[in-house]
């Protein structure tokens, strides 16, 4: 095992790539770990030596292609090289993704038959993230900046979205070699990125993801849905608690504070409801299935900034798709409450993406999802050709950052007639312009519940009627899109639309 920064060995095949970044990790973060401890014990620091030869370092995985003729040109929308060169990542929790890097890894190494080496990074493990618990920590015998100062800790300079946002080019990478380095360096002798985000960025992730979830980024499935209400919570329980009886794929129910059930739970919707959702800003539910192929039910309360913060960290995890079922207000003289939309565009009102994709940039619909949910909404419904039509209208959705846009109408007047939009809502153009960026295949499903333009609102006594109607089936439709989804095969969900100039390799 290699002990020092920059140094790696070569290892023959993925499986012992994963194996082996998953014992560097475990080293770096067991080092980290027990120098924190014995300092807090004794006041003794780590010793300097230790930190510059890499002892607390994340494990590096780098992978080198120098093909003896021309690069194959493959079609699919991951897994490829478009170039030789080298390729490399740092990697936290390796553990957590080992079935994502060992299938990432066996496809271009079959394929192509590229080198594969790891060894120890320059990115140190952030102590904050190796530690079980702070409640051990005396602050006024060790304050956070004398820790800060004697080990590391979260670099947010070194955090950030070159990668997806497409800030990351070659050759500017390769000017800069040239500056500092190599006058003679050609585009072949560039590290590029092998995946999307970086050690630092997914560590960093995995923490907030505990903190607005309540859950452990290891009970996340890849098959995500966003809601924007408490009562489809509450839905997703009695739903899941079917499945887990009904359907053996399915493994467990896991709520916000580590509660968990299974098919032998006596009373398990009463201990799901008595989880502590209520300390968490976004609390989720996990309906764990063999080989991690389950859901995950997401409520992102309302608005752009929830739905920007949640979907930046889920992405680090390489879900199979997210999709966005909650309500929204009809703009259509035609429809009725209770009536579907499905999203095929959206008018960005909602802002906070801006600055790392910009709102002129199209955001595609994903056929498969749109062919799911629309398949779903029949098989649920029970409603065919021109009933289904009549009950689920597609078109644009717009994502408003303003709750009150209605006070301005005659201002957004004209570009909602424009854009030929349909609903509105406060979240839903925000979590497909997330999955874009981040080439996460995405979907909205949406349910009137209100239309603000014609006077149509939920009146009181009417509103819980509505909402035990609505939720009940829009929930199911959520899950059997899911269903219906994993049963095709998950690997088709991954569209070329997705994937830019100059991809990394990962999906």
């Amino acid at each position: 095992m290699t002990n020092k920064r920059s140094e790696k060995r070569k290892v023959r095949t993925p499986k012992e790539a994963i194996d082996g970044l998953i014992e560097i990790y475990t080293e770096s973060a067991g080092a980290l770990r027990a120098a924190f401890n014995h300092y807090i014990e004794t006041g003794e620091p780590p010793a300097d030596e230790d930190r510059r030869n890499g002892k607390f370092c994340y494990p590096l995985l780098s992978l080198t292609y120098r093909p003896e003729r021309a690069v194959p040109a493959l079609s699919r929308a991951y897994g490829k090289l478009d170039a030789p060169g080298v390729f490399e990542t740092d990697v936290a929790n390796p553990a957590l993704f080992a079935d994502y890097l060992l299938e990432q890894l066996t496809i271009l190494h079959d394929e192509y038959g590229c080198d594969l080496e790891i060894g120890r990074s320059e990115s140190e493990i952030p102590y904050p993230y190796v530690l079980e618990s702070g409640k051990g920590v005396d602050v006024d015998a060790f304050p956070p900046s004398e820790l800060a100062r004697l080990f590391p800790t979260p670099d947010l300079a070194a955090v950030d979205d070159a990668v997806p946002n497409g800030d990351w080019l070659p050759s500017l990478a390769l000017d800069s070699n040239r500056r500092g380095l190599d006058p003679a360096a050609s585009a072949s002798d560039i590290k590029r990125p092998l995946s999307l985000f970086s050690a630092l960025r997914t560590d960093y992730s995995l923490q907030r993801l505990r903190h607005y979830t309540g859950t452990d980024p290891e009970d996340i499935q890849p098959f995500i849905l966003f809601t924007n209400y408490h009562r489809y919570m509450d839905e997703f329980v009695d739903l899941a608690v079917q499945k887990l009886h009904s359907d053996p794929i399915y493994e467990e129910l896991v709520a916000p504070g580590g509660v968990r059930v299974n098919k032998n739970t006596k009373g398990a919707e009463e201990i799901i409801r008595a989880a502590p959702w209520r300390r968490h800003q976004m609390p989720a539910y996990h309906l764990t299935a063999k080989g991690r192929a389950g859901v995950t039910l997401v409520n992102i309360g309302v608005g752009p900034s929830n739905a920007k913060t949640i979907t930046d960290h889920l992405a680090v995890l390489r879900p199979q798709c997210w999709i966005m079922i909650g309500h929204c207000g009809g703009l259509r003289q035609s429809q009725r409450l209770g009536d579907y939309v499905l999203a095929h565009a959206y008018l960005r009102y909602d802002g906070v993406l801006d600055e790392d994709l910009p709102p002129e940039i199209p955001v595609p619909p994903i056929a498969e999802i749109q062919q799911a949910l629309f398949a779903a909404s029949a098989n649920v419904t029970g409603d065919t050709g021109a009933e289904l039509k009549a009950r689920l209208r597609t078109g644009t959705v717009v994502t408003n950052d303003d709750r009150n846009w209605e006070l301005r109408f005659s201002h957004e007047a004209r570009k909602f007639n424009q854009s030929r939009a349909i609903a509105v809502d406060m979240e839903s153009a925000t979590i497909a312009a997330n999955g874009y960026r981040f080439r996460v295949p995405y979907g909205t499903l949406l349910c009137v519940s209100d239309k603000p333009l014609h006077g149509e609102i939920k009146l009181p006594g009417a509103a819980n009627r509505f909402y035990e109607r609505a939720i009940s089936e829009h929930m199911r439709i959520g899950i059997e899109t899911i269903e219906l989804l994993r049963a095709g095969g998950a690997h088709v969900l991954h569209s070329r639309k997705l994937r830019s100039f100059d991809e990394p390799p990962f999906r």
